[in-house]
């Protein structure tokens, strides 16, 4: 049986980034370290950060003990940003430079007067944020539904894990309405390129594990484009949840991970399938 890892499996920079700022805080043993919501969508990396000291919280006012507060890698709205500074705690910012550059977008076309319209979940910690940017007209949309009534003058900003096609989709709608649209492609390179990789992988495999928190957006991306193209496709967290039986009969193994996926996890899927074929 051929085992074949994505090359562009787990983190992203933005992920890296924000990880190496929580374990350098974790080194220095500080009391009273927190950071506001899950750093990542990934309940592994969380839990060992736990175990560092690093703890997550979601309501600032449910802790008295805050000496430093890490702000996750999909930013927080606006508000929150304003609420945070008034604690007189340190503030570090992991924030993913990419997701700051679409706040930033958003803003502007706010202030030239745009109706902003943002492609992705409504309910992401990245789009709430995104947001907060975006004016009292902002609307939120996908690429499963029809668009809503626009504005003469719209603005399009994009979660930064959305897929291209799904901008593709609604641009074309967009233009059925808007008179003037200024479109901010800020889909991160990273996640495009995932995607092209894994659906060519896919595309070659039998069977595809997708790696990654089930609650990471992207990592589930890549599940449902792996489904799409009719291969057997399996979206884990760890390689506890690997079966046996999931590989009989099977020549070729596609394994890819989201971008919140850490190595460590991925090695250890990558382990698990070579022990299976082994004793096979």
């Amino acid at each position: 049986m051929e085992i074949i890892t994505a090359k562009r499996a787990g983190f992203c920079f933005g992920v890296k980034r924000a990880i190496d700022i929580a374990f350098e805080m974790a080194e220095k043993k500080r009391e009273g370290v927190y950071t506001l919501g899950p750093i990542i969508h990934n309940p592994q990396v969380v839990e060992r950060l736990k175990e560092k000291g690093i703890i997550p919280i979601e309501d600032i006012k449910t802790k008295k003990d805050i000496n430093a507060l890490i702000i996750r890698t999909h930013g927080i709205p606006l508000y929150l940003s304003k609420e945070i500074s008034s604690l007189g705690c340190e503030i570090i910012d992991a924030t993913c430079p990419f997701v700051k550059k679409a706040q930033c977008y958003a803003k502007l076309l706010t202030e030239e007067d745009y109706q902003v319209v943002i492609l992705g979940d409504r309910d992401h910690p990245e789009v709430i944020g995104l947001m907060s940017y975006a004016g009292d007209d902002v609307i939120v949309v996908n690429d499963k539904t029809p668009l809503p009534r626009l504005k003469s003058k719209v603005g399009i900003v994009v979660q930064t894990t959305q897929p291209v096609e799904a901008l593709k989709k609604v641009l074309s709608e967009a233009i059925e309405q808007a008179k003037e649209i200024k479109v901010y492609n800020t889909i991160c390179n990273s996640t495009a390129l995932r995607l092209k990789e894994t659906e060519e992988m896919a595309r070659k495999v039998d069977v595809m594990l997708v790696v990654g928190g089930k609650n990471s957006a992207n990592t589930t991306q890549l599940a449902r484009l792996c489904e799409s193209l009719s291969v057997l496709t399996y979206h884990i967290e760890t390689s506890s949840e690997i079966k046996e039986k999931w590989f009989e009969g099977v020549r070729k193994v596609g394994i890819t991970a989201g971008a919140s996926t850490p190595d460590w996890i991925i090695k250890e899927v990558e382990d698990r399938v070579r022990d299976l074929e082994i004793r096979s």
